[in-house]
Parts: structure tokens; C-alpha cells; sequence
């Protein structure tokens, strides 16, 4: 099943927030899913087991490098 999520990413108490907020969406990338970057939130579109993955693979390595909190809205009926 397709799903789209939409996506935002907030590492806290870090002085720099584009290299983890950077880092997140490339490993949404290279799990294969479509992502369109957006100023406060992504929209990630792909297979279900897909995104979701990544998006778990994407939140370890985020979490990894500091506190984050991770939001995420997903449907199954917006998918394109």
C-alpha cells in the first residue's frame, strides 16, 4: 500500500540544526522513498513498509546525535 507521511524533524539542544535535520532526509533517500523538503515539515511518499522503515532507520540515527522529536502525520488515501 502507498502511503504519504508528512514529516517534521526538531533536534533539540543542538547548535546546528540543518546537519541533522540534512542527514535525516538523506537516509529517507536512500531507502528509496520520494521526499519534497518543506520549511518546517517534508512530505515522504512510497510503500508503506518503505517509509516506514526509513523513517525508522532515519529517527536511530537522528536520535544517535541528540535529543529529537520526530512528527509524523501519514495516509494511506493521499499517496499519488
Amino acid at each position: 500500500m502507498d502511503v504519504e507521511a508528512e514529516v517534521s524533524l526538531y533536534p533539540l539542544g543542538q547548535k546546528e540544526l540543518a546537519p541533522g535535520v540534512n542527514a535525516f532526509v538523506e537516509v529517507l533517500r536512500t531507502h528509496g522513498c520520494q521526499v519534497k523538503v518543506g520549511d518546517m515539515s517534508s512530505l515522504v511518499t512510497g510503500e508503506s513498509e518503505q517509509v516506514f522503515g526509513a523513517l525508522r532507520r532515519a529517527y536511530d540515527g537522528a536520535a544517535s546525535q541528540g535529543g529529537c522529536v520526530l512528527i509524523v502525520k501519514a495516509c494511506n488515501a493521499c499517496a499519488v
